[in-house]
């Protein structure tokens, strides 16, 4: 599908959301297909459709943003550029996304004219990044000694960083709320964690008073009955044909419990890790088609064996190979996305893959020089991550992994939008840990990649 096309699809399913919420209806259909560049989503609520009633879509605040401001159907529920763009055009910069407070690249930018307000909200407008501030913590074991800010906005009280809107679907699976987990702290339960992530986006996000227990349960309630998955792709058709278990309904029976299929031994039930995590397509591979959806039906199957089954050496990741005192742990992608059929690590994991360093750095991103007080050791990056929640020098550059359902309509990748595409991030992966894939099969892993 063109982008245009896409586009212009997808903006009119945002409209008819609007016109259906404003109408009076609070009902949205189960499962209506939502057009992605690679083909359509779906989402399952337990509800039995999507509440547009729901608190989810209220707004609580004083600047007429509501969840769904930034967690969008059409975006695998959060935003992307794209769409972001045509929001901005249709409102000449005034829809509820673009605020200050934390949409543009400072809360003291220029935004008094329709140019000023392209620039003060480039990032966001760019690769759907939001602005958050956090300082370093009082006990920290490091210190911020030089701030290299495109935007004069931060300070060693509150750094700026960009990261992109969590999808607010599929959450039963978390294991972690927030890319830096400051809102699961050891000990609390998942609906704890999503308790205190409505109250703090409530007062940040919407700037408004801390909401009632009964609307954040609403809230809660309303996400946890959420399950997003791709249902059919441009090349292959749907994604439960041919006996494959592609799609949200395959999804929502899909058992998780935490420590589920951990590879470091922290699985409840004593079960042994399984690098066979998906197990979706394994049918596309047993038998022979014809045709050019045929052939990519096995290219989709290839592409889920190479993530289930292909050396990684696992080099220089903190969190992991530090933790373990381990140099070089043998792996594959299913070492750290772990979960069955979902894909993301069952336990709390937070881990520095090398994302964040200057060498990393574009000229649109900060850059913090940190340095480890106890040691003298120089860290500079663009986002000292979970560092900022915990203080130890240990966790800078540290960020959880997101579920991977669901990829294929919410580009950008990663969580300060770095790729811009799957094959951008199947690149990465591919440099960072010298894999020496081949053409095809970095094809054949997108291709399974944008099935999820």
């Amino acid at each position: 599908m063109g982008l245009r096309k896409f586009l212009f699809v997808s903006t009119a399913f945002v409209g008819l959301s609007a016109t259906l919420a404003g109408s009076g209806s609070d009902h949205s259909p189960n499962l209506r297909p939502q057009p992605n560049p690679h083909g359509t989503a779906q989402t399952f609520s337990t509800a039995g459709f999507i509440n547009l009633g729901s608190k989810f879509f209220k707004d609580l605040g004083t600047n007429e943003r509501t969840c769904g401001t930034c967690h969008q159907e059409t975006d695998g529920w959060t935003v992307t550029p794209e769409h972001v763009q045509a929001r901005f055009k249709s409102s000449q910069g005034m829809d509820p996304i673009f605020r200050l407070n934390d949409g543009a690249v400072c809360s003291t930018a220029d935004v008094s004219t329709v140019d000023a307000r392209q620039t003060a909200y480039s990032m966001l407008l760019s690769k759907g990044l939001i602005r958050i501030q956090i300082g370093v913590p009082a006990n920290a074991e490091f210190v911020v000694d030089n701030i290299d800010d495109p935007y004069v906005c931060a300070t060693s009280d509150a750094l700026s960083l960009f990261r992109r809107p969590l999808p607010a679907t599929n959450l039963r699976f978390l294991t972690t709320v927030m890319w830096d987990g400051r809102e699961s702290p050891k000990g609390r339960s998942l609906h704890d964690s999503l308790m205190s992530q409505a109250i703090d986006a409530t007062t940040g996000h919407a700037q408004g008073a801390v909401p009632t227990g009964k609307e954040v349960e609403d809230i809660i309630a309303f996400e946890m009955g959420l399950t997003t998955a791709q249902a059919s792709d441009n090349s292959v058709g749907a994604l439960n044909s041919h006996g494959a278990n592609g799609g949200a309904m395959e999804l929502v029976k899909q058992q998780f419990y935490v420590g589920i299929n951990d590879p470091l031994g922290a699985n409840p039930t004593g079960a042994a890790f399984d690098p066979t995590v998906f197990r979706i397509y394994s049918s596309w591979a047993n038998e022979t088609y014809n045709g050019e959806s045929g052939e990519m039906r096995e290219a989709v199957a290839r592409g889920e064996t190479i993530f289930n089954t292909h050396p990684i050496p696992i080099t220089g990741v903190a969190g992991l190979n530090d933790d373990l005192k381990t140099p070089v742990i043998n792996g594959t992608c299913t070492t750290c996305h772990d979960s069955p059929n979902v894909g993301n690590h069952s336990v709390p994991l937070p881990i520095n893959i090398g994302l964040v360093g200057e060498d990393r750095r574009t000229p649109d991103l900060p850059l913090y020089t940190l340095r480890c007080v106890a040691t003298g050791e120089i860290f500079k990056v663009t986002d000292p991550g979970r560092a900022l929640i915990t203080g130890k020098c240990k966790d800078i550059g540290k960020f959880k992994g997101p579920v991977l359902r669901g990829l294929a309509s919410r580009a950008p990748y990663f969580h300060n939008g770095s790729a811009a595409t799957l094959r951008d991030a199947v690149d990465f992966y591919d440099t960072r840990f010298n894999l020496n894939l081949t053409e095809q099969e970095k094809s054949d892993l997108v291709a399974f990649l944008q099935t999820l």
